[in-house]
Formats: C-alpha cells, sequence, structure tokens
C-alpha cells in the first residue's frame, strides 16, 4: 500500500525514531500506526539483544534532590557522539525527573515508572536503542533520605554524580564540598564503622598476606646482599636469565640466588611472629581507613589535610554524615 509523507512524518514525531524507519513499519504494518510503533519498539528490542555484550561507558549520570529525598541515575550508552545528542540528554533527563517524581525502591521498579509522554522508562530506553542503533541502559540507580541532602554532578563529562545525606541542614557550601569529595574521592563508606565487614575481611586479609611477604623478601634481600648478589637482579626467574644472559650474573652467582631465595623464603616463613604480623596488618587497615572513608579522608576542597569530619564538624558541631551514593560510567 502507499504510505504518504505526511503519516510517516506523523509517526516520527510520536516515536522519534528515523524517517526511513517509520516508513517501513508502517510498510509492514499496512498502514496501522499502533502496530507501527510496536515494530519500531521490537527493532529496540532487536538491537539491544544483538548488542547487548557491548560496554557503555559513554552517557549521562544525573542527580535530584526533593525535601528529604534525592535520587542518582545514570544512563549510558556506546559513545560520546550519542551521550552529547539532545535527544539522549532528554531521556536521561526526563528518566532522572520520573525516579525523583515516583523514587521507585530500584532499578526494575524504575524501569516500569510512566514518563510524561506516556512511556515507561523500559520502552523509552528500548525505543532509543532502536534509534540510533546503539546500545543504552540504566548502568545504575540510588536513592537517598536524609533530613538534608546536598548533589553535585560532574559537568565538564555528565559521567559522575553523587548525593550526600545529612542528619540536619547547615553550610550548603561545605555540603555541596562534602558531595564533591564522594564524586572525586570515591570512598566505600561514611566511616570506619560503616564499611562492610565482608570489606573489613578482605582488607585484613591482604595486609596480612603482604606484610608476610615482605617480611620475608626483607629477610631474602638481606641474605643476597651477603652474598654479594643485587636482589634487583633477582627478583624474578625472568631478570635472573636475562642479567645471566647481560653478564650481570655468572651461572654460579644465579645458581647461588636461586637457593638462597628458596632455602631463606622457607626458613623465614616458620620464624615469622603472628603477633608482630597481625599489629603491622592492623596499622595497614586503619591506613585503609584513613584513605577510603569519607570521614576519615582529606578534605579535597579545603587544605587536603583537614579531615572531613572535622571540616563538617567546624561548619556544625552538630552536623554530620548519614548516608551517601555515587553513580560513575567510568569506574
Amino acid at each position: 500500500m502507499e504510505i504518504k509523507a505526511a503519516e510517516v512524518a506523523k509517526l516520527r514525531q510520536m516515536t522519534g525514531a528515523g524517517m526511513m524507519d517509520c516508513k517501513k513499519a508502517l510498510v509492514e504494518a499496512n498502514g496501522d500506526f499502533d502496530r507501527a510503533k510496536e515494530i519500531i519498539r521490537e527493532k529496540g528490542k532487536l538491537v539491544a539483544a544483538k548488542r547487548a555484550d557491548r560496554e557503555t561507558s559513554e552517557g549521562a549520570a544525573i542527580a535530584k534532590v526533593n525535601g528529604g529525598k534525592a535520587i542518582v541515575v545514570a544512563l549510558g550508552c556506546e559513545t560520546d557522539f550519542v551521550a552529547k545528542n539532545a535527544e539522549f540528554q532528554a531521556l536521561a533527563e526526563a528518566i532522572a525527573e520520573a525516579a525523583i517524581a515516583n523514587f521507585p525502591a530500584d532499578k526494575d521498579a524504575l524501569m516500569a515508572c510512566v514518563l510524561a509522554d506516556g512511556r515507561t522508562v523500559e520502552m523509552a530506553v528500548t525505543e532509543q536503542t532502536g534509534k540510533t542503533g546503539e546500545k543504552h541502559v540504566i548502568v545504575a540507580y540510588e536513592t537517598v533520605e536524609a533530613p538534608f541532602i546536598s548533589a553535585y554532578m560532574h559537568k565538564i563529562t555528565g559521567k559522575l554524580a553523587a548525593v550526600v545525606g545529612f542528619n540536619k541542614a547547615f553550610d550548603e557550601q561545605v555540603a555541596k564540598g562534602v558531595a564533591m569529595q564522594v564524586a572525586s574521592m570515591n570512598p566505600v563508606a561514611v566511616s570506619a564503622e560503616s564499611v562492610p565487614q565482608s570489606v573489613v575481611d578482605a582488607e585484613l586479609k591482604t595486609a596480612t598476606e603482604k606484610t608476610k611477604e615482605e617480611l620475608v623478601q626483607k629477610a631474602v634481600d638481606a641474605a643476597l646482599k651477603k652474598a654479594g648478589i643485587n636482589p634487583a637482579h633477582v627478583d624474578s626467574e625472568a631478570h635472573i636469565e636475562s642479567n645471566t644472559a647481560k653478564g650481570w650474573l655468572t651461572p654460579e652467582q644465579a645458581d647461588q640466588a636461586r637457593e638462597i631465595i628458596k632455602t631463606v623464603s622457607a626458613d623465614q616463613a616458620t620464624k615469622i611472629s603472628e603477633q608482630m604480623v597481625a599489629n603491622i596488618a592492623k596499622g595497614r587497615l586503619q591506613k585503609f581507613f584513613k584513605e577510603q572513608t569519607l570521614e576519615e579522608q582529606g578534605y579535597q576542597m579545603g587544605d587536603g589535610k583537614t579531615a572531613v569530619k572535622g571540616v563538617v564538624k567546624a561548619a556544625d558541631a552538630e552536623a554530620k554524615v548519614l548516608c551517601f551514593k555515587r553513580v560513575s560510567l567510568t569506574d
């Protein structure tokens, strides 16, 4: 059947799809607009399925605050070209508006939210996938509830956003600075006490293993130096072979180094003080807390030395960070 240009334009206005896609859909649907719209949506699903394994490191991260509630959501795509498109940015904004208006509990609930144009978020994302030929996906969605909330969005890249909840309203500039801190420094938790136990256990295990390795290596290096062998020349089998070939080690020194490494490592491993290892590992865990928890990090919008909790307290003795959420398309 003949499809008129006005009909194609009407479907394009309804769906936002390209002119050729609209014409093909109308031809396939024999002029039925409802069926044509469904065909365009199905095309989006097909494209999404074909590109399911593609990375979506481009896109838009948006934070919104409404009273004591806040959301932060990231809509991802494959290329910077699509991410900067006005239609893509408008969709990301529409999704964020729907999120703050409905405050869905999770990503699945967000996908079911209805946008101002009557489409669900899922439908809109699928259709946009079909129109651009690129994978589109909600990369992250987080919520925060608190008496006072500050938000930050990285305007240059548009791919990073954070929201921070406080127990009370106080200096907005400091609160905004804390939100920027979360965005830039990516802390693992508010305080040492709020770090998940699984993270603490993993860090302590790593610190313990690293400490034992260093103590053993220290003993090996001392033995190598005593034998007149540079430890840097024998720190791996590949280096031993390479440095022997270069003449930096004699074959006898290479064999001697291998024997020292083997015997001293085994001997030192049995002599290590477990209490000393535990103490050193505990110190390393405390360093982790200082570097990776928000309250203990140096405030980057200040001198970088004063801890965030000190900056907040100086602004208001009763103010305290309760929670935060951060989303990024580049991490």
